[in-house]
C-alpha cells in the first residue's frame, strides 16, 4: 500500500494490535453485539450502529425493531426523525467474531410506511408473486479503491499511469494496488455466510470486481447489500476509499458496472434458450424503464458509463448478442451452445440497488408487467 494512502488516513495510522488486544475479551456467556445496518436516504450509502443483546438469534424475525435519526441519514425532518430498523436477515459478523451478527433492517417511516429509499418492500412482493418461477440472480460488482485524495489507488500524483490491457486479472506490483482488502473482503464473505463466487481485477488499475451468487429472489439484494457493507468497512480498516461511482475517472478508462445475470427454472431446462429469446424481446421493449431503475439517480450516473465504448452498450439503444460485451444483454456463449442457461444485463450501474434491479427484471421478463 503506498505510504502517502497511509499516511492521509487517520485509520490506518491507528495501532491495530491495541485493538486486537481488547477485541480478544471474551463476551458474558448469553451476551451478542448486534449490528444494525440499512441503505440511508442517498439509495447508495449504508449506515449502521450496534447494540447489544441478551439473547443469540438464529432467525431475523427474534430481532427487535430499533430505530434511529433519520433526519441525520436524509429521511425525515428534525422534527418527527425518528425512523424504525425493521430486521430482516442476519449474518455472521465478521469483524467482532463469536456469536456476534450483523442485522440487515429494511427502513419505515414514522408512520409505519417505507421509506423512499426501502426498495426491498415492494421488490419482496414481487418475489412472492414470481415464487414458482425460481428466479435465480448473480450480480457481478465492481469498485474501484481510492486513497484520502479521492484519487485511483497507486495511481501517480501528478499523471496518469499506462493505458489499460496490463491491469484486467493482472499479477504483480505495477499491475494490480489493493489486492489485501480484495482478498480480506473475500474471506469474510464466506466466513459471514455471503454466497461470494469470485473476484478478479479489473480492466482500469485500481478497479476491482466480486461476485455475489446465484441466490434466489429477495437474497440477491440482501447478500450484495451486506457484502457492499463488509467491503466498506475493511477498506476503512487500511484507510483506503471504496467507491462505487460508474464512471470514476473520465477519459479513456472503463467505467463501473454490476452486471446482473438472471435465469428462472425454464430458463435453465433443456431447450431454454427460447424462453432466453422471450425475455430478451421483453426487454427490448422496456428499455427506458429499466435504465431508470438501474442506478439511484433514474439513469444519470448511468449516461456517463453507458456511452457505446469500454465495453458498453449506448444508453440510449438496446442491444443484444451471443458473447458481446458491447450489448445490453449479453448471452453467455455456453449458454448458447447448451441451449440454456442464462442472460447477463450488462447494463446495471455499479452504485445500482440491487433491489430495483432484482425487481424490474422479474416484472418485466416473468410477471408481464
Amino acid at each position: 500500500m503506498p505510504n502517502l494512502t497511509l499516511e492521509h488516513s487517520p485509520n490506518a495510522a491507528l495501532n491495530k494490535t491495541v485493538l486486537a488486544e481488547y477485541m480478544s475479551l471474551p463476551i458474558p456467556d448469553g451476551k451478542c453485539q448486534a449490528t444494525y445496518i440499512w441503505i440511508d436516504g442517498t439509495g447508495e450509502h449504508i449506515r449502521g450502529k450496534t447494540r447489544t443483546l441478551d439473547f443469540v438469534p438464529t432467525k431475523s424475525d427474534e430481532l427487535p425493531v430499533w430505530n434511529y435519526d433519520g433526519s441525520s441519514t436524509y429521511q425525515a425532518e428534525g422534527s418527527n426523525s425518528d425512523t424504525y430498523l425493521y430486521p430482516v436477515a442476519i449474518y455472521k459478523d465478521p469483524f467482532t467474531r463469536g456469536n456476534n451478527v450483523i442485522v440487515l433492517c429494511d427502513t419505515y417511516k414514522y408512520n409505519k410506511k417505507p421509506t423512499e429509499t426501502n426498495k426491498r418492500y415492494t421488490c419482496a412482493q414481487v418475489m412472492e408473486a414470481a415464487k414458482n418461477a425460481k428466479p435465480w440472480f448473480g450480480i457481478e460488482q465492481e469498485y474501484t479503491l481510492l486513497d484520502m485524495d479521492l484519487r485511483p489507488l497507486g495511481w501517480p500524483k501528478n499523471g496518469f499511469p499506462g493505458p489499460q490491457g496490463p491491469y484486467y486479472c493482472g499479477v504483480g506490483a505495477n499491475r494490480v494496488y489493493g489486492r489485501d482488502i480484495v482478498e480480506a473482503h473475500y474471506r469474510a464473505c464466506l466466513y459471514a455466510g455471503i454466497e461470494i463466487s469470485g473476484s478478479n481485477a479489473e480492466v482500469m488499475p485500481a478497479q476491482w470486481e466480486y461476485q455475489v451468487g446465484p441466490c434466489e429472489g429477495i437474497t440477491m439484494g440482501d447478500q450484495l447489500w451486506v457484502s457492499r457493507y463488509i467491503l466498506h468497512r475493511i477498506a476503512e480498516d487500511f484507510g483506503v476509499i471504496v467507491s462505487f461511482d460508474p464512471k470514476p475517472m473520465e477519459g479513456d478508462w472503463n467505467g463501473a458496472g454490476a452486471h446482473s445475470n438472471f435465469s428462472t427454472k425454464a430458463m435453465r431446462e433443456d431447450g431454454g434458450i427460447l424462453e432466453i429469446e422471450k425475455a430478451i424481446d421483453k426487454l427490448s421493449r422496456n428499455h427506458l424503464r429499466h435504465i431508470q431503475a438501474y442506478d439511484p439517480k433514474g439513469g444519470k450516473d448511468n449516461e456517463r458509463r453507458l456511452t457505446g465504448r469500454h465495453e458498453t452498450s449506448s444508453i440510449h439503444d438496446f442491444s443484444a448478442g451471443v458473447a458481446n460485451r458491447g450489448a445490453s444483454i449479453r448471452i453467455p456463449r455456453g449458454c448458447a451452445e447448451e441451449k440454456k442457461g442464462y442472460l447477463e444485463d450488462r447494463r446495471p450501474s455499479s452504485n445500482c440497488d440491487p433491489y430495483a434491479v432484482t425487481e424490474a427484471l422479474v416484472r418485466t421478463c416473468v410477471l408481464d408487467e
